[in-house]
């Protein structure tokens, strides 16, 4: 063959291959085209689902925003804008008129849930955010993504490379705003913990600017973290009437739920004096007196128709002594106390021989009334006195009263300065704690336990002007409850003591057998609304 015919044939056969490839590329070309159409018809209906069903969950997560967006934007399409306008004009006038008049409805039925909505989109929804990322209280992708780049021509693959993500941030599910405090509800992201937030409760309230920030653990994966943005125990609290309470008998009187003071949500504060034992710690000047005498106050009736038996141990003979006709036994030295707690004991027992297998608690009758024990300054006799075997026999006894006492009507609230194991080494037996202000961070934990702090219970931070002021936990409590007892003068302990000392009308009927309700809440319920 010739030069000639050869490069004929490898001409031939190139424009064939050519040819072939033309064609072929044509086809891979609209096979391309139509699987790229298809590609993008399926991602955009993918975007579009995926679009859809997050804006329907946030529209039935948020059914309340979205029903008053549609409602004003039918009238706005119905009847134009302007009666739009004149409508709200009149809704907010006669809102306004509705909370001069009657400021209690209105903030139950619409005020609290227009502060909610209002809270919600112009406070926590545009900052809630950057407190986060400030407080570090996000988590972020360290890793992201990892895209690893093979070269098919070569053996060696390239260094990975990360992409970066957005910090994962817990979201809001709700808020609910009361007359003193905000309530956003969060979702946890993975990576977090509810101490995560307890630990952070103080520099949340830095951001938000507020006096107070306490978490509160609702799920696994959700908290509440709760700001107070007003102060409601900034006043003085009045004591109960003794005025008001002159016809009530003394099985009037409910002694699970004895007025005290006032909580930080607005709400009365009432305590059980019967069915447990309290221990009230506070420096000088803090308010201890008020804790004592303001549960006295409201529950007087009892203590004149003899159903409440006071008992005052008092080493400093000040503050009992000036109400001193109102306690059934009275001690102020060492010696005195331990007589007294000795007929205590005394006592018990004998409750204990008459009613063992026949009942499980002891009735409030005039026959076994309950037996309050006041210790002012329960450290001054047990830790302070010089005789050791008289401190060792003073604790003993009231180790038997705290651990016996509660079913056989007996209760015991302590007094103390110093909270230190070494000054009150048995206040593990007093369910309920009460920390008035003190002067150091280490003592919040030993008045009310070792998370108490954390969990916004900052009496180190109360001011010296706020005498009586709290905080409460302990005895199915969670979160620790701020509260102020109420504030009783001298007149009113002179007025006291010579309620009780009056005495009752013959013609009234004795007082029958008190029901006892272990499941009495402790405190009026309030949280953040």
């Amino acid at each position: 063959m010739t030069t000639t015919g050869t490069l004929v044939l490898l001409g031939g056969g190139t424009a064939v291959g050519l040819y072939l490839l033309h064609q072929v590329g044509h086809y891979l070309a609209r096979v391309l085209e139509a699987l790229a159409t298809v590609a993008v018809v399926f991602v955009a209906a993918w975007f579009l689902i995926k679009g859809a069903y997050i804006a329907a969950g946030w529209m039935l997560r948020h059914w309340r925003t979205t029903l008053t967006t549609t409602g004003a934007a039918a009238w706005c399409w119905w009847w134009g804008w302007p009666s739009l306008l004149l409508t709200a004009a009149v809704v907010a006038v006669v809102l306004g008129v509705w909370r001069l008049v009657s400021l209690p409805s209105f903030d139950t039925r619409a005020g609290r849930h227009l502060r909610s909505w209002w809270q919600r989109w112009t406070v926590y929804a545009l900052r809630m955010p950057r407190w986060l990322r400030s407080c570090d209280l996000t988590v972020p992708d360290r890793a992201g993504a990892t895209v690893i780049q093979v070269n098919p021509l070569r053996r060696t693959a390239t260094a990975p490379r990360a992409r970066t993500r957005r910090d994962q941030i817990p979201r809001i599910l709700g808020v609910r705003s009361g007359p003193s405090w905000d309530a956003v509800k969060v979702r946890l992201v993975p990576g977090q913990t509810p101490e995560d937030f307890d630990a952070a409760a103080r520099t949340l309230a830095v951001a938000r600017g507020v006096n107070r920030c306490q978490v509160r653990e609702l799920a696994p994966n959700e908290v509440s973290i709760d700001f107070q943005r007003r102060n409601l125990l900034s006043g003085v609290v009045a004591a109960p009437d003794l005025a008001a309470m002159t016809g009530l008998t003394g099985d009037a009187v409910d002694l699970d739920r004895v007025v005290s003071g006032a909580t930080e949500y607005g709400t009365e504060w009432r305590q059980s004096l019967r069915g447990s034992h309290t221990l009230v710690g506070g420096a000088t000047g803090a308010g201890k007196g008020s804790l004592m005498w303001a549960p006295l106050m409201a529950i007087a009736p009892a203590i004149r128709d003899r159903l409440v038996r006071v008992n005052g141990i008092d080493p400093k003979g000040m503050e009992l002594a000036y109400g001193r006709r109102l306690f059934h036994r009275y001690a102020v030295t060492s010696k005195d106390a331990l007589e007294l707690l000795d007929e205590l004991i005394d006592g018990m027992e004998a409750r204990k021989r008459e009613h063992a297998g026949s009942v499980r608690l002891v009735p409030i009758t005039k026959d076994t009334p309950l037996e309050l024990v006041e210790f002012d300054e329960i450290g001054a006799l047990i830790r302070y006195v010089g005789d050791r075997k008289t401190r060792e026999a003073i604790t003993e006894r009231i180790a038997l009263l705290t651990t016996q006492g509660r079913a056989l009507g007996y209760a015991v609230r302590g007094y103390v300065q110093e909270p230190t194991k070494e000054t009150v080494p048995v206040r593990e037996l007093f369910p309920r704690r009460i920390c008035l202000r003190v002067a150091s961070k280490s003592h919040v934990g030993m008045v009310l336990g070792d998370q108490a702090y954390d969990r916004g219970a900052w009496a180190n931070r109360i001011g010296e002007s706020e005498p009586g002021v709290g905080y409460l936990f302990g005895e199915g409590i969670r979160e620790p409850l701020r509260i102020r007892a109420a504030w009783v003068p001298d007149n009113a302990i002179k007025a006291l003591e010579q309620f009780v000392t009056t005495t009752p009308d013959p013609a009234r009927p004795s007082a029958p057998v008190l029901p006892f309700r272990p499941d009495t809440d402790q405190h009026a319920a309030g949280g953040a609304a």
